[in-house]
């Protein structure tokens, strides 16, 4: 039997932009439902008025559905019907060119937000956001900021980053990560929502500013009571202190992690920077096993081999155990000390909450 639990595959590119495209295009109608709703009405009112005066004029050869192509194509100057000999309808074929270059501008930038969904920048980055569950949000794309998208992308987390000013080299290879970017105010609760924080499972504050960093954190903590909230902070003493009296899960410096640890805490892993050995990143985590783990009733042996990972401490009724025998069962409420890679530490963690 595999306990190895692997976190669920992102969702489908296709099926996400698809999602997104629907979601964009409904907001695009929305702006410009005003000559939408012009053109609709100059096309079936006029189509339905130019039959009713065919019909009187004694030409009943027309179906209301030919009678609204007719005055269509009298929009784009290709009119679909010989000029008439009666002057009402005559009309027409004047006035409905005239209504067509009106509305056309209006129509244009709709067709070309349409079919061009990266000219809707910002609009486009927000509907693919929308798409977005249980995922992270990071605010503050600079350096660390990207090292740490960066790291949580190879865990395989979806993520959405929030920057009012990104730089152009970190947005492009950001971007290139498939990573959505909303360069608004963070400050803002609109932006907050744009960026899914009530749907979030991790919110990441890495911006450059202590106070903005405390500001947002606790609007978004209002916003969702649930999500895990990780602040950095420069001053060491001021983290521990703003952990303890703000319901911040984790405040942290930025002089005293590096990314992969911070993409580790995100995910619930409490993880040590890494060292590296051979040419491997390793961090050590602490976890506790839990009542419903997958790890509960495994050997120490079963557990290192099917993990790629050492077991160097286990604590169990108050005993601590360096190097723990491999016949050891795992048993919930165990805590242990686990040695390996970022990415295995936060599998482990992942499989410790199922």
């Amino acid at each position: 039997m595999n306990l190895i639990w692997h976190r669920p595959p992102r969702r489908w590119p296709r099926l996400r932009n698809l999602r997104a495209s629907i979601r964009d295009t409904l907001v695009l109608v929305n702006e410009f439902r005003g000559t939408l709703a012009l053109f609709s009405g100059v096309v079936f009112v006029g189509g339905w008025l130019y039959r009713e005066l065919s019909i009187f004029a004694g030409d009943h050869s027309l179906s209301p559905a030919e009678a609204v192509f007719v005055v269509l194509s009298m929009m784009f100057l290709q009119a679909q019907a010989d000029f008439p000999d009666e002057w009402f309808r005559q009309l027409f074929f004047f006035i409905m060119p005239i209504s067509g270059l009106a509305l056309l501008a209006g129509g244009a930038d709709f067709g070309v937000l349409l079919f061009n969904r990266r000219l809707r920048g910002e609009a486009w980055q927000v509907a693919v956001t929308s798409t977005y569950s249980d995922h992270i949000v990071l605010i503050g794309l600079g350096h660390l900021g990207f090292r740490v998208v960066r790291e949580l992308h190879r865990l395989g987390d979806d993520v959405v980053a929030v920057e009012l000013d990104p730089g152009a080299e970190l947005l492009a290879e950001s971007r290139a990560l498939g990573i959505p970017i909303i360069k608004a105010d963070a400050t803002k609760l609109e932006t907050l929502r744009d960026a899914g924080v009530e749907r979030a499972s991790a919110i990441i504050l890495c911006t450059s500013n202590d106070a903005m960093n405390l500001q947002i954190a606790i609007k978004a903590r209002n916003l969702n009571s649930k999500a895990r909230v990780l602040v950095r902070l420069f001053d060491e003493d001021f983290a521990a202190e703003i952990q303890n009296h703000f319901g911040i899960d984790q405040a942290f410096s930025a002089s005293a992690l590096a990314a992969p640890a911070i993409a580790g805490l995100a995910n619930e892993s409490d993880v040590s920077s890494p060292i590296s050995i051979a040419g491997r990143a390793l961090s050590l985590a602490r976890i506790a096993i839990t009542a419903k783990s997958a790890l509960a009733g495994l050997t120490i042996d079963q557990f290192e081999n099917r993990f790629d990972a050492t077991v160097v401490l286990l604590e169990r009724n108050g005993q601590s155990m360096l190097h723990p025998h491999n016949d050891t069962v795992l048993a919930p409420d165990d805590g242990l000390a686990i040695f390996s890679e970022p990415k295995t530490l936060v599998k482990i963690t992942r499989a410790n909450r199922s």
